[in-house]
Formats: structure tokens, C-alpha cells, sequence
């Protein structure tokens, strides 16, 4: 009984998520198409409020659809309270919830995740401090990007 359903769920999951993901692939590419400032400027309008709803739900709909039911407790520090938004230990695709349940803010990533084919727009879209490994001022770099955008008062969305 149970086997028949996993054989029966898996392949249906599978689809589901693929058609996620290229779902927010598309709505990612459609948010910074003809981007001004191409990553040095913030998103604002219309193009934020895609990445922070659609994304978002988007996120949490794929995690659904894997099993995962998400119950959040209390509520996350608003930007100007906080415009560094600490989630440690980083370390899996767990990161993604935290990101959907926050509002999708900046990530700080490795720059080579920024060239990964569907992944690597969808994380364009957030506008990631991106670090490059192969930079030995990289750590100082990205200090100085991260306090650049939260000195920004609110114009940057919350750093993760």
C-alpha cells in the first residue's frame, strides 16, 4: 500500500517542483529584465514586490509540495530594526525557507552560484552579496557591501 504510494507521489513531486522552479525562474527573469543598475542599485516597485511575493510563495509552495509543513513562531525583525537578519548554521537547501518565510531578502553567496543555469538567475533576483573565493580581499569586500547596504536606510532589503 504504502510502496504503491511512493511510486505513485515521487514522479507527481518531481513534476510539480520542476514546474516550481521554472515557474520562479521565469517570474525572476521577468523582475530584473532590463534591471537599472544591473546589481549595483537596489530592485524597488513593481520589480521587489515580484521578487517578495511571488518568490516567496513560490518557496513555500515547493516545500509543501516536498513534505515539509512550516509553522513560524513570533515574527522576524522589520528592516529598520534590522537590517542584518543573521540565520546561522547555514549549511543546506533549509536556507530557502528562511529566506521565503523573511521576505526574500539579499543573500550573501558564492559568486560562482550567481552562473548556475535556472539557480543562478532566481539568485540574481535577490541581489546576493556575492563572494568570490579566488579574491583575497574578498572577506573585506563583502564586509564593506554588507555595511554599505545597511547603512542604506531601508533603500536595501534586509541582509541574510
Amino acid at each position: 500500500q504504502s510502496a504503491l504510494r511512493g511510486i505513485i507521489l515521487l514522479p507527481l513531486r518531481a513534476i510539480c517542483i520542476t514546474f516550481i522552479l521554472l515557474l520562479a525562474w521565469l517570474v525572476a527573469s521577468i523582475a530584473t529584465f532590463c534591471q537599472p543598475g544591473r546589481g549595483f542599485l537596489p530592485l524597488e516597485g513593481w520589480r521587489r514586490r515580484m521578487i517578495q511575493r511571488a518568490l516567496s510563495g513560490l518557496t513555500r509552495t515547493a516545500y509543501f509540495v516536498m513534505g515539509f509543513q512550516v509553522k513560524v513562531k513570533g515574527s522576524a525583525a522589520s528592516l529598520p530594526e534590522a537590517p542584518i537578519f543573521v540565520a546561522a548554521p547555514h549549511s543546506s537547501f533549509f536556507d530557502a525557507i528562511i529566506c521565503a518565510l523573511t521576505g526574500m531578502p539579499s543573500i550573501v553567496s558564492r559568486a560562482e552560484n550567481l552562473s548556475t543555469p535556472i539557480f543562478g538567475t532566481i539568485l540574481s533576483s535577490l541581489q546576493p552579496v556575492a563572494v568570490s573565493r579566488q579574491d583575497p580581499d574578498s572577506r573585506k569586500n563583502t564586509v564593506a557591501e554588507i555595511t554599505r547596504r545597511a547603512l542604506s536606510g531601508g533603500q536595501w532589503p534586509q541582509v541574510i
